[in-house]
């Protein structure tokens, strides 16, 4: 075996034959799904993430046994006896459903001196004090001062509040003309010439929680399981298993293999793993009610969750790990050591990080036009459209061209990363140079 090659001659490579992939292609896809999946690792790892998974799934609920029981002490400083009595009635009924008593309650407390709000604030005897005004011209002005103890919830509700005081009292000082809140109704457009649908919140939501779950999979698929192909390489070379294999097996059944192998039982975990989260969320209404109380059930939508979104999730996760797997596959070839993998995979998880960060924009910022380029970019692609059907609308002959330019750099990607592959296995100890991979890429 070579321990080295001069720089920019091309390595031995073993011979690419073109027979038939089968059947040793599924020799070793067998022996890489049953030798992973029968490891203490997967099942280890198996169980761990399940677990989080439900945990995840019951958070709504956890968040409000927490918040059961729980007061926002907020003070009402106004100089107008009666703006400060008609603010606290009005906030009250708003905030506490008149008093019900329900979690995330509000006590509110009226005060006539500032100093004295400050100093409950300093004290944490209040979370938050609203001082409410009346200007020269009748118009009410009100100003929120936040404690360490408030947060974004509490800023929100009084918002919506203290706009419901504005206008009932609007409508106390102008009853002969009265006040009607203006119609206000949100459409989506769905498609290009199609009729808008009404907007739901709770669709909205559902769509940004299932984009964000589907792109956190298809990153950890494509990242990790990728490793395990690099690392099941670089442990067969170091332990001098490849010598057997590559008589055996050709090049291009061995990689092809591996990758079968491999990404079969990563989809094998990731049912393992989703099939009792989805079931906790179909059961989680009844687990609240139960928990909780009657009345107090939590519904998650799951209506975004439709059979094209997950054919698109099965397409984008079988492309996306076949183009990193083949990748990571070469990679592996070209160290000899385990602690070497590391130096070269980096590279190839940046590359993955930066189309899961387009996909995490996408979700907080919108479609722009980068992100509908990255959509196009096979290394992108799986993260960055798999979004885009998530939250937005692509057209069928956007998604047509991405899948299509994600198979065809897989194709030379395969071609490329097999030649590598052959040249790299046989090689120990010192590591050629790039020019010598580049010449076993073309010459292989």
């Amino acid at each position: 075996m070579s321990a080295g090659v001069p720089n920019g001659e091309a390595p031995p490579t073993i011979p690419v034959r073109h027979e038939p992939a089968f059947p040793n292609t599924t020799h070793v896809a067998r022996r890489e799904y049953l030798e992973l999946v029968r490891s203490r690792l997967f099942h280890v790892s198996t169980v761990t993430l399940a677990v989080l998974a439900i945990l995840v799934a019951l958070l709504p609920i956890v968040a409000r046994v927490a918040e059961r029981g729980s007061v926002t002490q907020v003070a009402i400083v106004s100089s107008d006896p009666d703006l400060s009595k008609r603010t606290i009635s009005t906030l009250d009924l708003l905030l506490n459903q008149s008093g019900s008593g329900k979690a995330g309650a509000y006590e509110l407390t009226g005060l006539t001196d500032e100093a004295d709000a400050i100093a409950g604030i300093d004290a944490r005897r209040y979370d938050a004090y609203l001082v409410a005004a009346r200007t020269a011209d009748g118009h009410l002005a009100f100003q929120f001062h936040l404690g360490e103890t408030a947060g974004d919830a509490a800023v929100q509700q009084l918002s919506i509040g203290v706009f419901g005081v504005a206008v009932l009292d609007f409508t106390a000082r102008n009853a002969a003309s009265g006040f009607r809140l203006p119609e206000l109704d949100v459409l989506r457009q769905s498609g290009q010439g199609g009729a808008a649908a009404p907007y739901s919140a709770s669709n909205s939501a559902s769509r940004l929680v299932v984009g964000l779950v589907f792109g956190i999979l298809i990153f950890i698929t494509i990242v990790i399981y990728g490793m395990w192909v690099a690392a099941g390489v670089v442990a067969e070379k170091s332990s001098r298993v490849m010598e057997l294999l590559v008589s055996a097996a050709s090049p291009r059944q061995l990689v092809i293999g591996k990758a079968l192998g491999i990404g079969l039982a990563g989809a094998t975990q990731y049912v393992m793993i989703l099939a009792p989260a989805i079931a906790t969320l179909l059961l989680e209404d009844r687990i609240s009610a139960a928990v909780l109380g009657p009345g107090a059930g939590i519904s998650l939508s799951l209506e975004a969750l439709s059979p094209t979104l997950l054919l698109a999730f099965l397409v984008f996760y079988t492309l996306g790990f076949t183009l990193y797997a083949l990748i990571y596959a070469a990679a592996g070839s070209l160290v000899s050591r385990p602690e070497d993998l590391q130096i070269i995979a980096l590279p190839l998880s940046l590359i993955a990080i930066i189309g899961y960060l387009q996909a995490i924009l996408a979700l907080t910022g919108g479609i722009t036009g980068f992100i509908r380029f990255g959509s196009f970019v096979p290394f992108w692609s799986p993260f960055v459209m798999l979004t885009r059907l998530s939250i937005g609308r692509v057209e069928p002959q956007e998604l047509l061209i991405s899948i299509l330019l994600l198979l065809g750099t897989i194709a030379v990607t395969a071609v490329f990363a097999i030649r590598i592959y052959s040249a790299g296995v046989l090689l120990y100890g010192q590591r050629p140079g790039l020019r010598a991979y580049i010449a076993a890429a073309r010459h292989g």
